[in-house]
């Protein structure tokens, strides 16, 4: 069977088991605080697990895709070493909402597994949970006695909490969980070692492929179980190792869903695939690593520096690493697969074929910016290995191999104050640091080391040595962390060089650096406690904004040191943040309407819509009137309703491949991204912003229909946004049919008139195919205009009224440009005529030609044209100016290039005369200046400048 047979086929028998096939969500998360990217199949059923939304089928069965490198499935370097690890890969999965459970679900599997896809039955292993006694859990003797029916005994394996009890998290749904295993050895292997022994035991050719979870608790905060008041059944096969099964292949990439691409890399590199390891590991990461990339551009996620952004930049640069170290790929290559990608996947996931040649683009900029980075990266270790160098010929060229004879204070003199940190530390056994003296200055040298009992500067040195063989480790923590140069490729280069990589300190650092992201971002949520008890909320914002309602839960939440509260009510008239559009702000009265809490924010968490306050009702159980920020309200549609009228004019003036990126839309302005590889030309955006405004003034009525069947929607046009998860019946919103029609859930004027006028106040590129407009209306764009007329006003009165502003403005400044013409000849004249002067009255004084001068010239590059013109004309000069610009004191130092080379230095000396004006500064040994804002203490200055001329 072929991948696309497989897939089809799981899905065909589930329908026939009355499920409901839905699509998969995107890879990219939204809407939900815990979780970056789609790791599990079951992520986009949360809020029915959690009973935060209603069930509409209560059986389900999709292919989900799916992404695990960040977190605790943290998968990433073992992906292309091992056969069987992805960045992304697919899962399979069936789920029962309250409606069968385990024998359904176990008889079902086996079904599959051995009727359908005919697997043989001596060569699957299956597990149940054992019970746990600390946790109070008994053995899961259901799924025991069921798996019975179908097994032999010695093929039914217990698995402790580790394997067999799933959590979603550290609190949430949970329960015991049943595998399925299948050995792939040869029957030679298996002769020798009982298949039992290896499952669970990261063998390659003993693999999981499929998990039965049982959602029987909740999990609580304080760590305690509850039964949950229904049960679920929530599976997932691995899509990749049962096509690698079916197919009979010892390894996940032989099969039809990697080999096309792996052969196209092969041929295009001039690499058989197959020939040497390296290389082949090289193909396995670029083959998988396309995948996980072009999905998640597709759902929407550019890659950035940070969060999202960053994790798909970093797995892109290991596939561009991989290419370019292992396949000589010295030009970009990767983008090159994203067509093929897109064919395989055709007919599964549209989404990809459908926006295929703005991911190549996006992947192919990548690919540019990240080679050149490589290029750097090497430059730079090239240079850091020569320090290397020189710190071993330091150290091996010290007197007697570590300075016997020198006490500590000698050595803390001649080589600071570090040496004794350094042996202070050694004694204490824990790390620290060395300054050596390199080519005039320090290079800062990490090492670890021990030394039990007294010290020894031998040792110490010996030591220090050996450590110089390894690259320090805060330089390969800055290539990987500040130049995202790949680790394994910092480590092959070093190898190649002798030399080692500080894998313990890397680690420290990036311990380091993992815990200050954590503590930024740690939320200590508490259980929620139920105040009434309701099915779910409703929101009832796009008809009111203010309505009767009550509490139905809330629980306390702590993040940066900031206690919350979250409140869901039972009927809410508070958007949640959501598809860029902010979360509405307002407040919680009593029923009495006498006392109130403020609700500051309002977001979505797997559906749920939540409201933040910093204080709770004294009464919670009351009725209350939760009331909605008009104003802000109003003001937020104005912007959000004008993102519409911009997509579509965007899509008039650009092109209909411009597609929406992202946006933000608040009380005070509108943010758009979209797909377009050039910046917009003025030009352009005037004609957009024309295009916007003469919508706005036709006053369109907002056509909103509720419920319409997805398909409906699509087949009538409708814009939907790549990246978002629609159901099975959307909301459509639509200014002219003709014009703007599209998929939202956020909330909008009623017709255009409302917004007023529409200015565009920047355009920006934002990432790799991706441009920015920045926009205001309503309020603000009428505020916009009115400034600007007053500018303008007060320009017209600077310039007596002109009716012609542009050539006022120009008349002057060509006028401007004349008078510096001339300012310069002149300051060009007064220059000379100075030196002449100034040259006739030098001091000799001990071998050393001084001037010291007040000078009267209103420009600081004058001032130094003068002095070096005098360095030119006068032997061993030793000069000092002092001047006042704009009543700002300066001071100017001038040595001759012979008066350098006997230790004079023009910067020490500017800053310490700076002192006496109350500035500082510095430059070069020859030539420095100072500022300051004391001119009273210019002529300390000079009268002080002698000072510095050293007798014979």
């Amino acid at each position: 069977m072929t991948a696309k047979e497989i897939r089809q086929a799981f899905l065909s028998f589930f329908e026939s088991k009355q499920h409901h096939v839905v699509p998969s969500a995107p890879i990219v998360v939204k809407n939900d605080p815990t979780l970056m990217f789609t790791n599990a199949g079951m992520n986009q059923f949360k809020d029915l697990f959690l009973g935060e939304a209603a069930i509409k089928y209560s059986r389900v069965a999709d292919t989900q895709r799916c992404l695990r490198v960040s977190g605790k499935h943290n998968d990433l370097e073992e992906v292309g070493i091992d056969t069987y690890h992805h960045t992304m890969f697919e899962m399979l999965g069936n789920w029962s909402f309250g409606d069968y459970f385990k024998k359904e679900a176990i008889a079902w599997s086996w079904e599959l597994l051995t009727e359908v896809y005919k697997i043989p039955k001596e060569k699957l292993y299956v597990t149940y949970f054992e019970g746990d006694e600390k946790e109070g859990l008994e053995k899961d003797q259901e799924a025991y006695d069921l798996w019975k029916q179908y097994v032999d005994e010695s093929h039914i394996l217990p698995g402790n909490k580790k394997d067999n009890f799933w959590e979603m998290g550290d609190t949430g749904p949970c329960g015991p969980c049943s595998e399925i295993h299948v050995d792939c050895r040869t029957d030679e292997e298996k002769a020798l070692v009982d298949g039992a022994t290896l499952v669970n035991a990261d063998h390659p050719q003993v693999i999981e492929i499929w998990n039965n979870v049982f959602m029987q608790f909740n999990r609580l905060k304080n760590g305690s179980l509850q039964s949950l008041p229904s049960k679920h059944v929530d599976t997932g096969m691995g899509f990749e190792r049962l096509v690698r099964v079916l197919q009979e292949k010892t390894s996940n990439y032989d099969t039809d869903v990697f080999q096309p691409m792996i052969q196209f890399i092969a041929e295009k590199s001039g690499i058989k695939y197959g020939a040497d390891e390296k290389t082949d590991i090289a193909m396995r990461v670029m083959a998988d690593h396309i995948r996980a990339i072009s999905f998640v551009i597709a759902d929407g996620q550019l890659p950035s520096n940070n969060k999202a952004g960053y994790v798909i930049r970093r797995i892109l640069r290991r596939a561009v690493r991989y290419a370019y170290t292992f396949l000589n790929f010295k030009e970009p290559f990767l983008n090159q697969l994203v067509p093929l990608l897109s064919e395989q996947f055709k007919g599964v996931f549209d989404e990809l074929i459908s926006q295929q040649d703005f991911v190549q683009k996006v992947v192919l900029e990548e690919e540019v910016s990240f080679l050149r980075t490589l290029g750097n990266g090497i430059e730079l270790l090239d240079e850091y290995l020569e320090y290397l160098e020189d710190v071993q010929s330091f150290l091996k060229n010290s007197p007697e191999k570590g300075w016997p004879n020198i006490s500590m204070e000698e050595i803390v003199t001649y080589d600071t104050h570090q040496i004794n940190k350094l042996l202070y530390n050694y004694s204490k056994h824990i790390e620290s640091g060395i300054a050596m003296p390199l080519s005039g200055g320090f290079r800062f040298i990490e090492f670890e080391g021990f030394l039990d009992g007294q010290i020894n500067y031998n040792n110490a040195l010996n030591l220090l040595i050996e450590y110089t063989k390894f690259l320090p480790a805060f330089i390969g923590f800055k290539l990987y962390d500040t130049f995202g140069f790949p680790k394994d490729l910092t480590e092959l280069i070093l190898r190649e060089n002798g030399y080692n990589f500080h894998e313990n300190g890397f680690n420290v650092y990036m311990n380091i650096q993992k815990n200050r992201s954590r503590a930024a971002t740690a939320i200590d949520t508490g259980d929620w406690i139920t105040v009434n008890t309701e099915d779910q909320s409703e929101f009832v914002g796009y008809d009111d904004l203010e309505i009767e309602t009550e509490i139905l839960k809330y629980r306390k939440v702590k993040a940066k040191g900031k206690e919350q509260y979250q409140i869901v009510l039972r009927q809410t008239p508070f958007y949640a943040e959501s598809g860029g559009q902010v979360g509405d702000t307002g407040r919680l009265e009593d029923h009495s309407r006498q006392f109130w809490v403020d609700i500051t924010d309002t977001k979505k968490e797997n559906g749920l819509t939540v409201h933040f306050t910093d204080i709770l009702p004294d009464n919670l159980e009351g009725k209350f009137w939760a009331v909605v920020d008009e104003d802000k309200r109003i003001l937020t549609e104005d912007n959000h309703s004008a993102t519409h009228l911009l997509h579509a004019a965007l899509k008039q003036v650009l092109g209909k491949q411009v597609n929406q990126k992202g946006s933000l839309v608040n009380a005070d302005y509108l943010r758009f991204d979209f797909s377009h590889f050039a910046k917009v030309t003025d030009e352009e955006l005037a004609q957009i912003e024309v295009i916007v405004n003469q919508k706005i003034r036709q006053n369109i009525k907002l056509k909103e229909q509720r419920n319409v069947p997805y398909q409906d929607a699509i087949e009538s046009g409708v814009t939907a946004l790549f990246g978002e998860k629609y159901g099975d019946f959307v909301r459509m919103i639509t200014f002219d049919d003709h014009f703007s029609k599209e998929l939202c859930g956020g909330t909008h004027v009623k017709a255009t008139g409302q917004i007023g006028s529409f200015k565009i106040t920047s355009e920006s590129a934002v990432a790799a195919g991706v441009r920015r407009i920045e926009a205001i209306t309503a309020d603000k764009a009428e505020q916009f205009f009115l400034d600007q007329r007053k500018e303008l006003g007060q320009l017209k009165a600077l310039l007596n009224g002109s009716k012609d502003l542009s050539a006022s403005v120009q008349a002057l400044l060509d006028e401007n440009s004349k008078l510096k013409k001339e300012i310069e000849k002149s300051t060009i004249e007064r220059v000379n005529t100075l030196k002449h002067e100034i040259v006739h009255h030098v001091r000799g004084i001990n071998g050393v030609n001084l001037i010291a001068k007040h000078i009267d010239l209103q420009s600081a590059e004058a001032i130094k044209n003068l002095a070096f013109s005098l360095k030119d004309m006068v032997d061993n000069l030793f000069l000092v100016f002092t001047t006042e610009i704009d009543g700002k004191p300066g001071i100017t130092v001038m040595l001759s290039d012979y008066l350098v080379t006997k230790g004079l230095n023009a910067s020490n000396i500017v800053r310490e005369l700076g002192k006496e004006i109350q500035g500082g500064g510095g430059g070069q040994p020859f030539y420095a200046t100072a500022g300051g804002k004391n001119p009273a203490g210019l002529k300390v200055v000079l009268e002080k400048a002698e000072s510095f001329i050293p007798s014979n």
